[in-house]
């Protein structure tokens, strides 16, 4: 079986965003969002992974499981859901750090607090180029 390409895998999350934003509406806690849409995507086959800790070094000091993010779907993107009105308490900037010590392509933000869920979805690349970084080494526990 071939790896699914990350444009398919973010197509599957945002379908899923798509139909639980319908079926539950916004205002319900972030932790119901997040069971919800991990329980979908597994059962669409994809690998999910909750509360991923990742591990970065920097400055040749090794931090070990100090940074959590929302979860990871088939190891290649960073999903943060969030459940505030309009674009509170949403930060692609932190996304975008995540995405680059952790190592990865692309991350979605996905706020169901939104009243139209199409206003709510942020997809953030990591255009973080660590070439010439040589301090900068990530691993996903």
């Amino acid at each position: 079986m071939t790896a699914k390409s990350v444009d398919s895998i973010v197509e599957e999350i945002v379908d899923a965003a798509y139909k639980i934003h319908f079926g539950l509406g916004p205002g319900l806690l972030e932790p119901v969002y997040e069971a919800v849409l991990a329980a979908d995507l597994a059962r669409r086959g994809l690998a999910v992974a909750r509360q991923k800790s990742v591990s970065f070094e920097f400055d040749e000091m090794l931090f070990k499981d100090v940074l959590k993010v929302g979860f990871l779907v088939e190891g290649r993107v960073l999903v943060d859901v969030k459940s505030a009105p309009g674009a509170a308490n949403t930060d692609p900037a932190r996304i975008q750090t995540c995405l680059r010590l952790a190592n990865l392509p692309l991350g979605l933000l996905l706020n169901f607090g939104a009243a139209k869920l199409k206003d709510g979805i942020h997809i953030l690349a990591n255009t973080f180029d660590c070439a010439g970084v040589a301090a900068l080494q990530t691993k996903v526990a």
